[in-house]
């Protein structure tokens, strides 16, 4: 699959019956990842499968499928393109609900860092839907698999395919949320 993106190019009519342009996802890849399944369970609203997805291309994008998790160097080295894709997939097909860069915007209005405390991290749980009553939720029986999530709830088993390195950062159950973790990922300028 070359780099160029690939667009299916469409016609619609607007109400002045004049046909509109409507081009179809870009699903680029640096990598030659084909982003088609997660746009299919994105696009018929299938989350839960969509996230497991998510975990699996970002992993072959960063040629770590054998490790199965991403360390911080696969992070900081992962393709603008294809986090990119990623990303608007999931903006698009959750009507801005979800995706890496809500899960963004969302840090940086807690005042997230690389060198957040732990209370930064429970702040910005609780606004995603991932701590409930001061509790972590649990994968995957807790999560809100739907667009009635809160604001930035998935993708979430991303985290769970991340690691830290020289044991830095705040695990929770499993996942780790602090420097060559999550951070790594909403830190990224290109999201």
């Amino acid at each position: 699959m070359s780099n160029q993106p690939q667009f299916d190019v469409f016609l619609a009519h607007n109400s002045q019956d004049k046909p509109d342009i409507i081009q179809a996802d870009d699903l680029s890849s640096a990598k030659g990842v084909d982003y088609t399944q997660l746009q299919n369970l994105l696009a018929v609203g299938k989350w839960k499968e969509a996230d497991e997805e998510t975990l699996a291309v970002m992993l072959k994008a960063s040629g770590r499928e054998a490790e199965g998790w991403l360390d911080e160097e696969s992070i900081e080295n992962f393709p603008c393109t294809d986090l990119r894709t990623i990303d608007q997939l999931w903006v698009k097909y959750s009507n801005e609900r979800f995706g890496l860069s809500v899960q963004k915007h969302i840090w940086e209005s807690v005042r997230g860092n690389p060198d957040a405390s732990y209370e930064t991290f429970c702040k910005f749980g609780d606004r995603v839907g991932w701590r409930v009553k001061d509790n972590w939720i649990d994968y995957p029986d807790e999560v809100i698999f739907s667009t009635s999530a809160p604001e930035g709830h998935l993708p979430l088993q991303l985290c769970s395919g991340l690691r830290c390195g020289c044991g830095d950062g705040i695990w929770v159950y499993g996942w780790c949320l602090g420097a060559g973790g999550l951070v790594s990922v909403l830190s990224r300028p290109d999201l």
